[in-house]
């Protein structure tokens, strides 16, 4: 499929603010590694795999590097807001650029509705009597009045929730580290790196059933790509963007085989519930005095990070969207703030429907949008892969300029990459508790598939590749 030539010596202004600054992207770059999946979803995760979840989690963090890799050479080749969607569009044409966008923001509303949940979750650890969907509500409003105001404030917030989350992770594992080593607290005479087998293995319910994780463990890695989205509004993204990544392989280490590995020593994994964070459980055991319920304030900064991650996103990409013809163009204005209000607006809207779930169906609420979320998800960096390996092939041919900040192994590392994703999709086909995510695709895709007839009918432009922005190299 013959590509497009890029003209790579400048960005196309695209009216934003470039005001994250680099202490706030490599702060949002950490957080996005640090979710609601990993502090609520692995005490599911935990209660099906036992201490072999470790594995699943490294494993996965490996894919997530090569995705992450892949990425970052296509962002210092060409560094726009909403590249995913850019991306697909220009090595695998508008359909999937428009395909992909649309369910980029899928992704997002689908992810905040399950961090309002988790987070609704957590404040019923301090009052029970608060009914969920009042919690979540009260949420969605005051985060959506902080994405109207500026980048700046955006990226504050994320930087602070960020920091909070990195310390209370590095503490617990601290914490964990002495009371296995000095057998201080109450958890001092059962606690043991031995309870990573000592309870029915490593694997105590076999490997398939720790396979079947996967699919829990990808929805925790969900955000890492956030940092592409920043691409369009960070100070200096040809260093930014190559050292946010770089860092990816030791945050996975450390907050989650790390944390995970820590709390499975000292707490034995039998303890472990979906009904409860493991962090909040393991402070519990320790017996420290208040230190379930810091952590429980921990994991619920986490979750209201990435549901303010969420509303930043989906704006964003609703206004690359239209940019070209895809979404309604008023979504295209600028506030005069430099936000993209009405697609934030818009966004917050339907991520409302999270709190109409936690009215309807409090106790499904979560586990339907997380497997929803993974399944867009998934596609998001399935498309990533697809365009790193058709940039890879004009690169070799000598029709594009190399990027400085090559993928190592070349195309190698996403080619395996993709066959893992395919691989946790058939996982999830086979679960029946999470099959509903691939219904819901199918009639997602429909109705993409809908509108983009309609667009071609309206305006046959809309269909066709921008060549305007792109000249020969060479």
């Amino acid at each position: 499929m013959a590509s497009p030539q890029v003209d790579t010596e400048s960005v196309p202004e695209e009216g934003y603010e470039r005001g994250l600054n680099s202490r706030q992207v490599q702060m949002i770059a950490i957080g996005g590694a640090i979710g609601v999946g990993l502090f609520l979803g692995a005490g599911a995760n935990i209660a099906k795999a036992g201490p072999s979840l470790i594995v699943m989690y490294a494993l996965a963090g490996v894919i997530i590097f090569f995705i992450m890799r892949a990425l970052g050479e296509l962002l210092l080749y060409r560094p726009v807001s909403g590249s995913f969607a850019e991306y697909s569009r220009e090595f695998l044409g508008p359909f999937f650029g428009y395909f992909t966008g649309w369910t980029y923001w899928l992704m997002w509303v689908v992810t905040g509705m399950a961090e309002l949940t988790a987070a609704a979750i957590y404040i019923n650890y301090w009052f029970p009597a608060i009914p969920q969907w009042t919690s979540a509500l009260v949420f969605l409003i005051i985060l959506f009045a902080a994405n109207l105001i500026s980048v700046k404030l955006f990226g504050e917030i994320e930087f602070w929730f960020s920091m909070v989350k990195v310390t209370a992770i590095i503490g617990m594992i601290v914490i964990g580290l002495g009371v296995l080593t000095l057998g201080f607290s109450q958890a001092g005479d059962t606690a043991a790196v031995s309870n990573l087998w000592a309870f029915d293995g490593f694997f105590p319910k076999g490997i398939g059933s720790s396979l079947m994780t996967l699919q829990g463990v990808m929805f925790a890695y969900l955000a890492v790509e956030l940092v592409g989205v920043t691409a369009g509004e960070s100070e200096n993204p040809e260093k930014t963007l190559p050292k946010a990544i770089n860092t990816l392989p030791w945050r996975i280490a450390l907050f989650y085989v790390g944390a995970l590995t820590v709390i499975l020593c000292v707490v034995k994994w039998t303890e472990f519930s979906a009904d409860a964070s493991p962090f909040v459980k393991a402070f519990a055991v320790i017996g420290i005095p208040a230190g379930a319920g810091i952590v429980n304030f921990v994991v619920l900064t986490a979750a209201l990070s990435s549901c303010n991650s969420g509303m930043y996103s989906t704006g964003r990409m609703l206004r690359n969207l239209a940019d070209n013809g895809e979404a309604p163009r008023v979504f295209r204005r600028l506030s005069s703030r430099k936000t993209p209000a009405l697609g934030i607006a818009t966004s917050v809207f339907f991520m409302g429907i999270g709190v109409v779930l936690n009215y309807v169906v409090p106790e499904k609420a979560f586990g339907y949008v997380t497997s929803i979320a993974t399944a867009a998800g998934i596609w998001t960096w399935l498309m990533i892969l697809v365009s790193h390996v058709l940039y890879r092939r004009q690169v070799v041919a000598g029709r594009l300029p190399a990027s400085s900040f090559p993928a190592p192994g070349g195309s190698v590392c996403s080619y395996i990459a993709i066959a893992f994703l395919l691989f946790v999709t058939a996982l999830i086909a086979i679960d029946a508790d999470a099959r509903i995510c691939l219904y819901v695709m199918a009639g997602w895709a429909l109705a993409l598939g809908i509108g983009w007839s309609v667009l071609k009918s309206r305006n046959p432009q809309v269909t066709r590749r921008d060549e305007s922005r792109f000249e020969k190299v060479g």
